[in-house]
């Protein structure tokens, strides 16, 4: 199955420990959705969402990923599936020009005044390096202020894949 990626799953490093079959397809657009960061994180802070929005000069760049349908469980579970994320199907463009049909998340429970840890924005800015998505667009997730996450050990676990 075809999986779009717009946040911290845009890392190969990430999605490939979460689903070890994860393959990379291509690098897409969803149009008239916007990227925030306001999601509620299990761990109280904000991450990514693709908000759908209608409005055509809006657009969010991801990630394409095919993972075997027997792991989807995992990232059901990672992504905290029918708690603050659902799914849909959504009609991407690639760099191409290609249609792809492919299924993502989209959150459910959101606050705008949450803020994303540094450990979480650095997984989407690796992702969005790693896959050369455009320069104004990781400018413009560079931007995004991020804090410091209270619980060191957590970002050390998360953060041990690159090294």
């Amino acid at each position: 199955m075809l999986y779009f990626s717009y946040g911290s799953n845009m890392s190969s490093k990430r999605i490939s420990e979460r689903v070890p079959s994860a393959k990379f397809v291509a690098v897409s657009t969803l149009f008239q959705h916007e990227l925030k960061f306001h999601k509620i994180g299990k761990d109280g802070s904000a991450k990514c969402d693709a908000r759908e929005t209608n409005n055509p000069d809006h657009f969010v760049v991801g990630v394409v990923f095919d993972i075997h349908v027997s792991e989807k469980y995992l990232l059901d579970q990672k992504e905290g599936l029918g708690f603050g994320y659902e799914e849909k199907p959504v009609l991407l463009v690639s760099g191409t020009g290609k249609t792809i049909e492919a299924t993502t998340y989209y959150a459910t429970d959101i606050n705008s005044n949450l803020k994303p840890y540094h450990w979480y924005k650095e997984h989407v800015m690796r992702g969005a390096n790693e896959h050369g998505l455009p320069d104004t667009y990781i400018q413009n997730i560079a931007n995004i202020v991020s804090i410091d996450d209270p619980n060191l050990t957590r970002e050390e676990t998360e953060l041990i894949i690159y090294r």
